[in-house]
């Protein structure tokens, strides 16, 4: 498909590594001249994970930015999913391994960057597997984890224990596997599943969701897998969901069972623009890219967001224009992220065992 060309040209840094990543997290500054990474790692030689902090250099003298491991941290598994909170006074991290455990880790990037585990929930009947996918909620204080087994558990983090409580929230017993998750609210959060399906959650109401949204509409492609989910702040009552065969759709809880495509499968009411013809791993609303349309901010329109893919692609998607590439790798790109201070800059897990820093004019 065609691609809209940037107005300026991005600086792309690769910077080689010696093991598989696969997560990458920016971490909240501490000052304006620090910048720090949480880095997933797997060693595919050893069979070891880990997780590091990393401080990145700009480094202007040189011609890529370095990358200065600063403390390490490791898990008893692989990890499955990684995800931070940003407004909290130290770097707090949520991260779910495929031995079906949860670690709580915090970082102290003033005394050189450490990172250590604060509390853990690895007991059995947790999950029945790997951890799909987890969310840390703005402030650290309660994370949600899913699983392919069909569970849904609200882990909080209580004081200064070395152990996490959680309570289940539903057990669908292996008949619904849930595979993404994202919070919207304090009381609210979005799961995504098989068949493209979305659910809505509210803890006020417990019981199961409160709303579903089935994917139904994909034109029999009833075996994609929902991969990423994303809900802007501002407009908490659409649901922003990337998965396989490229497809990248919005749910409206407002129009209850009318996706809002933005790439891929579509409804077969309209040709709908592929962006990717293989599994989209990540989906984020991009704050730096401005929407082209200024004049129509009304709720109903998708704000610009970006995506990576299994085929190596970066790029940001407006509803109603071109897609705007800014990476095209030979190999998959497994996570980016928008760094929230800084949104010009993004940083993505390639599976050559890379990291690439992109810096947008």
């Amino acid at each position: 498909m065609a691609f809209a060309a940037p107005q300026n040209p991005s600086r792309v840094h690769r910077i080689p590594q010696s093991k598989y990543i696969d997560a990458v997290r920016w971490l909240s500054p501490v000052s304006a001249l620090d910048r720090f990474a949480a880095v997933a790692y797997y060693d595919t030689d050893t069979n070891s994970p880990s997780i590091e902090i990393i401080c990145v250099d700009p480094n202007p003298q040189a011609s890529s930015p370095i990358l200065t491991p600063q403390s390490s941290w490791t898990p008893p598994s692989r990890i499955s999913s990684l995800k931070t909170a940003h407004s909290t006074h130290q770097p707090i991290l949520a991260a779910a391994t495929f031995s079906g455990s949860i670690h709580i880790l915090v970082s102290d990037l003033i005394n050189g960057g450490t990172v250590e585990s604060e509390a853990t929930v690895s007991e059995l009947g947790f999950h029945s597997g790997p951890v799909s996918a987890v969310d840390l909620r703005e402030g650290g204080t309660e994370c949600v984890s899913v699983g392919e087994d069909g569970r849904v558990n609200l882990v909080s983090f209580v004081g200064d224990s070395s152990k996490l409580s959680y309570r289940r929230i539903f057990d669908a017993n292996g008949l619904v596997g849930y595979t993404a998750v994202k919070w919207a609210s304090p009381s609210e959060f979005a799961t995504g599943g098989y068949g493209f399906g979305l659910q809505w959650w509210d803890q006020r109401r417990p019981g199961g969701p409160v709303s579903q949204f089935k994917g139904n509409w994909c034109q029999g492609k009833t075996s994609g897998i929902v991969h990423s989910i994303d809900i802007h702040p501002s407009r908490k009552h659409t649901c922003l969901a990337g998965g396989s065969s490229g497809t990248v759709f919005a749910w409206d809880l407002r129009a209850q069972q009318q996706p809002i495509v933005l790439s891929g499968a579509g409804t077969g009411e309209a040709p709908i623009s592929l962006l990717s013809e293989s599994e989209v791993w990540e989906v984020q609303y991009d704050c730096y890219t401005r929407s082209s349309n200024i004049g129509d901010i009304s709720s109903t329109r998708i704000l610009p967001i970006m995506i990576c893919s299994e085929d190596g692609i970066l790029a940001v998607i407006e509803q109603g224009e071109e897609p705007l590439e800014l990476l095209a790798e030979p190999c998959a790109i497994n996570s980016f992220d928008i760094d929230q201070q800084n949104p010009s800059d993004v940083i993505c897990s390639l599976e050559w065992e890379s990291i690439a820093i992109l810096t947008r004019s």
